[in-house]
């Protein structure tokens, strides 16, 4: 579609390309423009990564953003996200996100509304919340760790990159699972980095679930242990690993962390990159997945008649992934090391700007999702744990 988007602004023209439009919108309805400039942001990443590599790694950010689509067919849903299981519901003062992802997250939600929802919980949340406020929600869900939260613009910063390094040949222990820890460890092993997926035996990764083709995208190539912190002999490896590293990448809530036994400040003390992706922050103990949090975090577009709609696809997800592997591939000028604190909810939200508004554009003008190729293989659950751990092994003597 060569020449579709030429006489577009480079905003919008960056959104028009992305792929994110024809998942913005209700079904029936023309693709959006959503507001805010995250594709711009997302190519602006990509350059750095491609800066910072010396052309070893060269993506399009704002591709990146739709990718997923590409490979699971999701299409524009509306108030319902693409992938089904968020949706943005009005309250009392306003609007919310609220997903409904994992298998207990229908009790957690009767929990939330103080009755039994049965199989399908939206009736009695959507019920609930129009007499209750955002506020109220966000008290809640916290306490019971379900991932929902007003649609509320927030005021944020995000950490800067530091001075460039290369990371070829630096091992990554990646604890993180779905979309956007894994991207950045997948882009980390794309420009040269040994990754080493670390998985518990009751909390596999769930995209292991997913697609098995994106799966496989973002993990080819990397070997695969899994450790038991429960276990003493599997836990001193586990310390063994980390220890090793040069960067960590987790998703885990701090008091999570510690009961693995694993310790961010000591490790970023000691030199290493810690890279920590929440969904709002170190200090929150609020949950969520990409959809809920892009909106909670204000990134939605709205329709004519004022309704908020989702925007692409889970897009805090890469959004954070991109952003997280530009700060891995950075340093302090010192040589020490370095905690960062990456909430996705303010990676979204600095790439608003009130100025910018919904805008739809005619489907002819946009680019759909697409995937890149694969090569090689993910590989199973738990293939590499004996062999990661002998050589452990073998370098402590």
């Amino acid at each position: 579609m060569s020449g579709a988007s030429g006489d577009l602004s480079h905003r919008v023209r960056d959104w028009a390309e992305s792929g994110v439009p024809l998942l913005t919108g209700h079904a029936d309805g023309p693709p959006l423009i959503p507001p805010g400039s995250a594709a711009t942001v997302a190519r602006r990443q990509t350059d750095r990564i491609a800066a910072a590599t010396g052309g070893r790694v060269r993506l399009d950010g704002a591709r990146l953003l739709s990718e997923r689509a590409a490979f699971t067919g999701f299409g524009r849903g509306g108030s319902t996200s693409a992938g089904g299981h968020c949706r943005l519901l009005p309250t009392a003062d306003g609007w919310a996100a609220v997903s409904c992802a994992r298998p207990d997250d229908p009790v957690l939600l009767g929990a939330l509304v103080c009755r039994e929802v049965g199989d399908d919980p939206w009736p009695d949340v959507s019920s609930w919340l129009r007499t209750h406020t955002g506020a109220e929600l966000a008290e809640r869900a916290e306490l019971l760790g379900v991932a929902a939260g007003p649609v509320a613009p927030v005021e944020t910063t995000t950490p800067q990159p530091l001075q460039p390094r290369p990371v070829n040949g630096l091992r990554v222990v990646d604890f993180s699972a779905l979309w956007a820890g894994p991207l950045c460890a997948h882009i980390l092993g794309l420009a040269g980095a040994h990754v080493i997926k670390v998985e518990t035996p009751t909390r596999p990764d769930g995209a292991r679930r997913g697609n098995p083709d994106f799966y496989r995208l973002l993990h080819a190539g990397h070997e695969s242990v899994v450790l038991d912190p429960g276990d003493r002999e599997r836990r001193s490896a586990l310390a063994d690993l980390v220890a090793s590293a040069d960067i960590v990448i987790e998703a885990s809530r701090p008091r999570a962390l510690a009961g693995f036994g694993l310790d961010a400040e000591g490790f970023a003390e000691s030199g290493g990159t810690w890279i920590s992706i929440t969904a709002h922050g170190r200090a929150s103990n609020r949950i969520g997945f990409g959809d809920d949090i892009a909106a909670c975090a204000g990134l939605v577009a709205h329709t004519d008649d004022g309704t908020p709609v989702f925007v692409g696809d889970a897009i805090a997800d890469p959004l954070t992934g991109l952003t997280a592997a530009v700060l891995a591939m950075s340093a302090p000028a010192d040589g020490s090391g370095k905690l960062w604190d990456v909430a996705m909810s303010s990676v979204v939200a600095a790439t608003l700007d009130p100025a910018s508004v919904t805008e739809p554009i005619d489907e002819a003008r946009i680019l759909a999702p697409s995937r890149r190729e694969t090569t090689g293989e993910a590989p199973p659950s738990g293939r590499d744990t004996d062999a990661v751990l002998a050589r452990l092994r073998r370098q402590s003597v």
